[in-house]
């Protein structure tokens, strides 16, 4: 593997730490201030710094093909990172924050072009935000088979009725369109019954019913995750995704991405951690000098600078692998990442956190926000033990 940056992606490289440096750092402050006071909304400053990325040919980098910048993933991964630095702010002013990225590529890859145009194209734009719908409360949703939502057909309408939460996105009041999974054949082959469809928020039937907090965070400058009831909510047969019977092969082709994209931001997550913890230890004195001189502090230090390159060399091989092989070919891959980057990170977070002591834990340092969302991480996507249970199946299949 040649392990440079080609020339595209360094001259994104430098012009991304510049934003960062010029103006999303300096935003974070009053980014604090602004979403305390926002409730569910997106705090302001977000739309100027949008038109600032926007301006900087900053947008839309996730995306490749003609609807986005064209990158691959191994040359989004480092920016992607750079991102994971601020990521209350950095994807969502540069158009890259889940779940719109993923929404994005599933109307890119399987959308009509209605849909394409009604709103994938305002997505592009940056001027509505969506949803994505598929985890429910009363099922282990961390088997997509289990998913009971039903979508019937009723003529020339789907009509939709049961119950999500932790949809993504769901609670920023520009949020205009829900992607749904849903069962449409309850008699099909267990990986056939679901499908996906495309819900306006305004559609009558469809209730927000409250915003779900995670670690006490609401995540409300990514849209935040709702609860929400669809009671005999009907929509045009023609908002169906693709073919009846292929939301799960849609879910799939989803998620690869979104889990490579996640791990790519935590390894920025991971380094603004370590940065933290080193002027942390060498500004703080006790027992007589710094703690940096602590053997304990320094085995924190050394572990993580061990970790953050063996997580940034296992996503580059996975983006590498996504890029010349696909998504399928690269799956143990995608899965291994996504076991050890969310697990790995949020150690260093949680050592970072602890050389801080109470400041730690507080608002005045990003670290709390930024455990949150690692520890979150095992979570979405799939659980930890999902993957693994995946993964070990594939390994013992060699040997059957």
């Amino acid at each position: 593997m040649d392990f440079a940056f080609d020339a595209r992606t360094e001259e994104l490289r430098e012009r991304l730490l510049a934003f960062m440096d010029e103006c999303v750092y300096p935003a974070e402050e009053d980014f604090e201030v602004q979403a305390a006071a926002s409730g569910w909304a997106a705090p302001p400053l977000l739309e100027d710094l949008k038109e600032e990325a926007r301006g900087r040919g900053l947008w839309n980098l996730f995306l490749p093909g003609e609807h986005g910048a064209g990158l691959t993933n191994l040359q989004y991964a480092p920016l992607a990172e750079i991102m994971g630095r601020s990521p209350r702010i950095a994807p969502v002013a540069t158009n890259c924050a889940a779940p719109d990225t993923g929404n994005m590529e599933v109307l890119s890859m399987f959308g009509s072009d209605r849909q394409r145009k009604d709103w994938l194209e305002p997505l592009l734009r940056g001027e509505i935000r969506s949803a994505f719908a598929m985890t429910e409360p009363d099922v282990a949703s961390s088997d997509a088979t289990n998913i009971a939502l039903s979508i019937v057909r009723d003529g020339s309408e789907y009509v939709v009725n049961g119950r999500k939460w932790f949809a993504s996105g769901a609670m920023n009041p520009n949020c205009k369109i829900f992607i749904v999974m849903g069962e449409t054949d309850p008699e099909a082959s267990s990986h056939r019954r679901q499908s996906m469809i495309l819900v306006p928020r305004e559609t009558p039937g469809v209730h927000v019913k409250r915003g779900m907090h995670v670690f006490g965070y609401s995540d409300a400058d990514h849209g935040g995750h709702a609860e929400i009831v669809f009671e005999d909510a009907r929509v045009p047969v023609d908002n169906l995704i693709g073919e009846e019977g292929g939301g799960f092969a849609i879910a799939q082709a989803r998620l690869g991405p979104g889990r490579i994209h996640h791990c790519m931001r935590l390894i920025g997550m991971a380094e603004r951690a370590v940065e933290l913890m080193c002027a942390r230890a060498l500004s703080r004195t006790a027992f007589g000098g710094p703690i940096a001189r602590q053997g304990v502090v320094q085995d924190w230090i050394a572990e993580s600078r061990v970790k953050i390159e063996q997580l940034r060399l296992l996503v580059l091989k996975t983006a590498w692998l996504m890029d010349t092989v696909g998504n399928r070919g690269a799956h143990t891959e995608i899965q291994a990442i996504k076991i050890a980057t969310p697990r790995e990170v949020e150690w260093i977070l949680d050592k970072a956190i602890q050389c801080h002591g109470a400041g730690g834990v507080s608002q005045d340092f990003p670290l709390a926000g930024l455990w949150a969302g690692a520890r979150s991480l095992r979570l979405a996507d799939g659980p930890d033990e999902v993957h693994k249970r995946s993964l070990a199946n594939r390994e013992l299949k060699k040997h059957r």
